[in-house]
């Protein structure tokens, strides 16, 4: 911040001005009782410092401080859906943005970095909440804009929204890979109608104007739009001025210092019913999500609402008529596996934790897993289980549980939570198919390996969930590791990228990457692999952008819209597009399995585009793709539910791997060696396919 002061600088440079200004520098230090410049130094200021603008002393003007232009800008916000700015980045910020791309309704204008003004903001995750402060430049640098509508050419003003903006892909500005359309609409100074082209119908904004003859906006006008043709005018004082948009006419505010609250947009915030009683609150939800619900009107996705409401909606009203909070989980439970969409989420709290206590604490120590030729094998036996002291061992073929064949039992296993695809629906009933109540007995038919003849066995349930990590999303990982990992197998000499999150500090993300990247190709690898193998999702990195420089359509995303009643595009298609600096190799295999959900298989399906990449995997990526951020409620009893409300399209009309995923190029086989295998079969595979 530039403080002013009533004090005349002079700043002479170049080599041969140094001697006189130190001789000058020299003369105040050896005499401070004199009051004026001597004759000789005003001669030399005037003469040797004229090519420099310097200007004489008698020549320069003090303005007066204007005592109510504003210097600094103070603030705060609150937020319910944590999926943005806990996910996201560590490093937290707020940004005056300038708002030209609105003005002109142009969403590809490019805002400049070098108009960007950004600000200190301290986040606190307890609280879901947020403290800002922003200083104010002395001289703006955004984009002059004449609004007044009155068919004159003017010099215009700077206008500016303020939002909170952490940058995911290097530096602190939105520049070069993180360039930012458009105008902001989350946590911001201003509030936008999503289903009328993101248009500015309230909130505050910042404007500068170069002088005291400028005019903006006093109100929306006749058309309710901001900065058109019927808008209303006032004039504004030169400086900075904060414009309140919420009051009739629009209210001009000068103070030192500014105060302003960004806001969390009315359909990113979670729907929060939770004071309700449950058939208010279940009424409320189902109102919104039997018209807002992603897939509606998709074949095989859509539930038939009338008919599902007659189920849910009386064992919602019993619930509340005797006070039975578990009873009412049950119902939403039920509720929830209405819909074949892996991105339905409930929440139960306690009460989700009764139901699994009742339902899947017991087992016997060993986890299977389902070949292609439908053989069920053991792959798990835990030390000292049930399973062991019966002398099942690993690799055994399990025949029957509890008296019926193994692939009835898993084919009428509900799994714990929602499926998009078939597969994954198998895999997680496979995972869940020997998960009982505790002390249950049950009887197992199995054949050991190297034996022909089945043997059975009665085994008893204990608590134990060892067996269940080893199989469910894939087995044991470690969350306690950075989003994206690499290394250079050295046996090989190929580049391995293990993408572990795509919610975890994003800005971290893409500088591991491109490191990882810019490392193997000073190393020459002979190809790189990147393995999207287990990656529950977030948002999108755009990983192909570094690997080629064409175009990546990624489809429309489309929302219900209240005013029409239909699912409508909202902004522009989705392109991914070369990153700043790209690389090439001679190689490139991506890994994916159907561990891979939402955010990663945006990110994979462009990869999969690359040209040259080759996907290997024993299954598809999950199929679970949606925009989910609007569809969250919160309901009576601590329980919390969620929907995808935003859908993605392709040109041809089709949804965007929603029950399809990714599929690979090379679709390996799953086997009796692979499951039992100690090697990573699948990186064997790309490993294979580099050196092919």
């Amino acid at each position: 911040m530039v403080k002013k002061q009533p004090i005349i600088l002079f700043i002479c440079i170049g080599a041969a001005l140094f001697s006189a200004s130190c001789a000058i520098t020299d003369f105040f230090q050896k005499d401070e009782t004199v009051e004026q410049e001597p004759a000789h130094v005003v001669e030399f200021i005037e003469t040797e410092c004229e090519d420099l603008f310097c200007p004489a002393p008698e020549a320069a003007e003090i303005i007066p401080e204007d005592l109510d232009a504003p210097t600094m800008i103070v603030g705060s916000f609150e937020y319910s859906n944590e999926f943005y700015p806990e996910g996201y980045a560590e490093e937290h910020a707020v940004g005056m943005f300038d708002m030209t791309g609105f003005i002109l309704r142009d969403t590809e204008w490019v805002i400049p970095a070098t108009s960007q003004v950004l600000g200190y903001c301290e986040l606190d995750e307890d609280s879901n909440s947020a403290e800002f402060q922003l200083l104010l430049p002395a001289q703006p640098n955004g984009t002059l804009n004449d609004v007044d509508q009155d068919g004159e050419e003017e010099t215009g003003v700077q206008v500016y929204a303020l939002e909170y903006a952490p940058n995911w892909t290097g530096g602190p500005f939105y520049a070069g890979d993180d360039e930012f359309w458009g105008w902001p609409g989350y946590l911001a100074s201003i509030t936008t109608d999503s289903e009328n082209q993101d248009e500015v119908i309230g909130g505050k904004l910042i404007i500068w104007a170069p002088d005291a003859m400028q005019s903006f906006p006093s109100g929306f006008g006749d058309d309710g739009l901001l900065f058109t043709s019927d808008d209303p005018v006032m004039d504004v004082p030169v400086g900075y001025s904060l414009i309140d948009l919420d009051q009739e006419p629009f209210e001009i505010i000068r103070e030192k210092t500014l105060e302003i609250v960004l806001i969390e947009p009315d359909d990113a915030a979670i729907k929060d019913f939770s004071d309700l009683s449950y058939t208010d609150a279940f009424d409320q939800m189902f109102e919104i999500i039997q018209k807002e619900y992603a897939f509606n009107g998709i074949e095989g996705k859509q539930p038939i609402w009338d008919t599902l409401y007659d189920e849910i909606q009386p064992k919602i009203e019993k619930a509340e008529n005797t006070s039975d909070p578990y009873g009412f989980y049950l119902a939403m439970r039920e509720f929830a596996f209405a819909f074949k969409d892996g991105h339905v989420s409930l929440d139960g709290g306690d009460w989700e934790g009764q139901w699994v206590g009742q339902n899947i604490y017991g087992a016997y120590g060993l986890a299977i897993r389902e070949l292609d030729d439908g053989r069920v094998i053991i792959v798990y036996v835990q030390e000292d289980s049930p399973a062991e002291e019966a002398g099942i061992q690993v690799g055994a073929e399990l025949i029957s549980f509890k008296g019926k064949p193994i692939a009835d039992v898993i084919a009428e296993t509900e799994p714990y939570g929602p499926q998009s695809t078939d597969f994954g629906l198998r895999y997680e009933q496979t995972v869940f198919a020997l998960r009982v109540p505790m002390d249950t007995f049950a009887e197992f038919e199995f054949i050991n390996p190297g034996k022909t003849t089945p043997q059975t066995e009665e085994l008893q349930a204990i608590i134990e969930f060892e067996s269940l990590y080893a199989t469910y999303l894939g087995g044991e990982y470690d969350e306690y590791v950075l989003p994206i990992e690499y290394d250079i197998l050295e046996d090989d000499w190929v580049g391995y990228i293990k993408i572990n999150s795509n919610s975890d500090d994003l800005n971290m993300g893409y500088r591991i990457y491109e490191k990882a990247l810019k490392d193997f190709e000073e190393a020459e690898v002979n190809g790189i692999i990147i393995d999207m193998r287990l990656d529950f999702g977030g948002t999108p990195y755009n990983l192909a952008g570094y690997l080629t420089d064409q175009e990546i359509p990624m489809g429309q995303l489309e929302y219900y819209n209240e005013n029409t009643g239909q699912f409508e595009p909202e902004g522009d298609p989705t392109i991914y597009t070369a990153m700043t600096r790209t690389y090439d190799f001679p190689k490139m295999v991506l890994l994916v399995d159907q561990f891979c959900f939402s955010a990663c298989e945006l990110d994979a399906y462009a990869l999969s585009q690359v040209d040259g990449m080759v996907v290997i995997g024993e299954f598809p990526t999950a199929g679970v793709e949606a925009e989910t951020a609007r569809g969250k409620f919160d309901l009576p009893e601590g329980i919390s539910f969620g929907v995808p409300t935003g859908r993605f399209t392709l040109e041809d009309g089709s949804i965007l791997l929603e029950g399809q995923g990714v599929q690979p190029d090379i679709d390996l086989d799953v086997t009796f060696e692979s499951v039992l295998s100690d090697e990573d079969v699948v990186l064997e595979a790309a490993l294979d396919e580099v050196f092919r």
